[in-house]
């Protein structure tokens, strides 16, 4: 595990994470969150009432999802945008880089294992590639039993053929021998609450088997090129109305900001303007 804490990994240093990130696929920001910070996500999330569980395999059936995390308190925002993440996104991804999904994710006692995958299989891009990152933040100690994040460490760097071909629809299960041959190579990242796992998008990983008699509460938020298509359609989700209140690193994040030279503008303006209650675009209005 890295030993470095959030109060030594600054910004500019942020290029030990980015290291790690590069030769394993994976570095540990630990004491990522303050104590005050892991109490009010805790609160915040346990007076939420979920009823998003999963439907599937993948999402899983004795696990909640809460999607558009950021639009449930300021406090999800803030570490949306840390400044640590976005220096370690920065040394990685194109300006203008988005969001694209912020969640939490809650795992209950009896859940299997995720089938391995990775971030941006969807992408249809040949690895090794770089197109994204992703964090998963906890909010309990992840251990193996409570199904803590697995991770196989340098799978990023792999060919499509190293990764093998069912990972890129989550069906892994499909190969009976896939993740036996993934399970000898992987590592559960054991962390306390308040730590955060951040790694490269084509980085094999899954959520573990929670065989303990607690839950296991934590939250991904996950980055990409401005150029990608995000998981989650931000612009439906979220009202503009409550886009304006946001600060303009989340608002550039949510893709209201233009990727040189205009991809994302808006009948010829910048999409900032959108957000004028007054705003029309410019091809309906009267000549």
């Amino acid at each position: 595990m890295n030993k470095q804490s959030s109060d030594e990994l600054q910004p500019g240093d942020s290029h030990k994470a980015a290291s790690e990130i590069r030769e394993q696929g994976y570095s540990i920001i630990e004491n990522f969150l303050s104590p005050q910070q892991l109490a009010k996500a805790r609160d915040l999330l346990d007076s939420r009432t979920v009823t998003f569980a999963g439907r599937n395999n993948f999402e899983g059936s004795k696990t909640e999802r809460i999607y558009a995390l950021l639009t449930q308190d300021k406090a999800f925002q803030d570490i949306v945008e840390d400044q640590r993440v976005m220096a370690i996104c920065d040394a990685f991804l194109e300006a203008n880089f988005l969001l694209t999904t912020s969640q939490a994710i809650c795992i209950h006692p009896g859940e299997t294992p995720q089938p391995w995958h990775c971030d941006d299989a969807f992408y249809a891009i040949p690895r090794p590639r770089m197109i994204a990152i992703s964090t998963v933040i906890a909010l309990d100690d992840f251990t193996a039993e409570n199904g803590g994040t697995e991770v196989i460490p340098g799978s990023n760097c792999w060919s499509e053929e190293q990764a093998g071909g069912d990972y890129r629809d989550g069906e892994t299960e499909t190969d009976p021998d896939y993740a036996q041959r993934m399970d000898g190579k992987s590592i559960t990242v054991e962390m306390p609450a308040g730590a955060c796992v951040v790694f490269s998008g084509s980085t094999l990983h899954r959520g573990g088997r929670n065989t303990s008699t607690g839950i296991r509460r934590a939250l991904s938020n996950q980055y990409c090129q401005p150029w990608a298509r995000t998981i989650e359609n931000f612009y439906l989700t979220i009202p503009r109305d409550m886009v304006k209140g946001m600060s303009p690193k989340i608002q550039s994040l949510l893709g209201y900001s233009v990727h040189s030279p205009f991809m994302g503008q808006v009948s010829g303006s910048h999409p900032l303007k959108t957000l004028d209650p007054d705003f029309v675009p410019s091809v309906f209005r009267d000549s």
